[in-house]
């Protein structure tokens, strides 16, 4: 090839595979293997002494899963990634390297209700405290910052409500403080927005959405953009001050601008354990191959579905960035010029008890707690994904007791419009 640089698509399909050396196999072949044999003593010693790139357990990496990690890197623009088990595992490994017992980080009430959950009640247990801001007024992050304040935690997307978040405007807040800014870019996928691009250090994802887009394989990501200093400081030990694990190796030092996704195996996913599937991964990577051509279908599609909601009778409001009359619209069209994305919520004139009744109502539509599948799924948040959450912590997370959450699959629209009309009668 030239030194032109792969277009997006190209990527999708290209990056981080080659043929198998052995076979000439052109599809990424399933290493499902739990070990790896070493040439000989001192090829193992340089293994586990960092020293050396290579396999030993599937635990910390797997010739599969690094050609989805390569290719998730190259298209978020980062410099190295690391696949792990989910995408809440994710979160736990990101964080595990950032946060020491009594320090905080401060995250956007705007969140899936299952991050929510996770940042206010199971970190509890790892002496992480997490302070909330919100996503619509940027100087309550400022105010948020204290000495114990490690990192910013926002989604690029917001899940449920599809509202768009100003991650210029965090991460320079982020700046300011001196800690990383983590952007969870599950409901955007790269192909609408690359987080890097605009300020953050780590990217996160939930592989079992678009990314994989079949609904069949759970998976995470996590990117390292390769643009913070952990040396800065000292706030950060576990990637500036000598590990013993690795005889006193400084990972900062030693590995420079991927640093913190070298950290995430070798501290992280090697002794937390969540690792990927070999198979999952090998799914994943078939999903991603063909991301831009279903997430422009999927854009495409949500934007006709609001537009009609937008215009029924029984329809309280829609919260789509697509449309012109959002609030987001602007920021949509600053961070995702070609789509809004495909997931958003609507509210119904008739409460919770008609989104109840409009989920069961419904044929097309699978009603399941997940996002970013072919199919069109819908769910009423406040009696399902958010229903952990009080009355009012739902409504300011997008959730409140009226609000059906849509994700808009790849089917034609047509058929989805009057699905939707016939569960909501006249």
């Amino acid at each position: 090839m030239s030194d032109r640089l792969p277009g997006f698509s190209t990527l999708a399909v290209h990056a981080g595979a080659q043929p198998d050396p052995t076979t000439g196999a052109c599809a990424t072949p399933i290493y499902q293997t739990t070990s790896f044999v070493f040439n000989d003593a001192d090829h193992a010693a340089s293994l586990f002494g960092l020293q050396a790139f290579g396999n030993i357990y599937t635990r910390i990496g797997n010739p599969t899963n690094a050609v989805l990690e390569e290719r998730v890197a190259a298209l978020e623009g980062g410099t190295a990634a690391l696949a792990v088990a989910s995408g809440h595992a994710a979160q736990v490994v990101v964080l595990q390297q950032l946060l020491q017992p009594g320090d905080e980080f401060i995250a956007a009430r705007k969140l899936y209700g299952g991050s929510i959950n996770q940042f206010t009640h199971a970190f509890k247990s790892f002496g992480w405290n997490v302070v909330w801001a919100d996503p619509d007024d940027i100087a309550s992050f400022e105010r948020a910052v204290t000495p114990r304040t490690k990192a910013i935690f926002i989604e690029s997307i917001a899940n449920p409500a599809g509202s768009i978040t100003d991650i210029e405007a965090i991460s320079t807040v982020g700046r300011k403080a001196g800690v990383p800014l983590i952007v969870d870019n599950t409901l955007a996928s790269p192909y609408l927005i690359r987080p890097i691009d605009h300020g953050a250090d780590i990217v996160v994802h939930s592989l079992t959405k678009f990314l994989g887009g079949h609904g069949n394989s759970i998976g995470g990501i996590i990117v390292d953009a390769g643009t913070f200093d952990w040396s800065t400081g000292g706030k950060y030990p576990m990637l500036s001050e000598p590990r013993p694990e690795y005889h006193g190796i400084r990972l900062q030092e030693t590995f420079g601008n991927f640093a913190f996704a070298i950290a995430c195996r070798v501290l992280g996913l090697r002794d937390l354990g969540p690792a990927l599937s070999p198979f999952n991964a090998f799914m994943i990577l078939t999903g991603i191959e063909t991301l831009p051509l279903r997430m422009q279908k999927h854009c495409d599609n949500a934007k006709a579905v609001a537009e009609f909601l937008a215009g029924h009778p029984a329809v309280a409001a829609v919260n789509y960035a697509g449309l012109a009359s959002d609030k987001y619209n602007q920021l949509a069209r600053k961070y995702a010029p070609k789509g809004a994305g495909a997931v958003f919520t609507f509210s119904l004139k008739g409460g919770y008890d008609a989104g109840v009744s409009l989920v069961s109502k419904l044929q097309l539509f699978s009603h399941l707690a997940n996002v970013g599948d072919t199919r069109s799924l819908v769910i009423h948040p406040a009696s399902t994904t958010h229903s952990q959450l009080d009355d009012a912590a739902k409504v300011k997370s997008g959730a409140g007791p009226d609000v059906v959450r849509l994700s808009i699959g790849i089917e034609d629209k047509e058929d989805l419009i009057a699905d939707l009309e016939q569960a909501l009668g006249t």
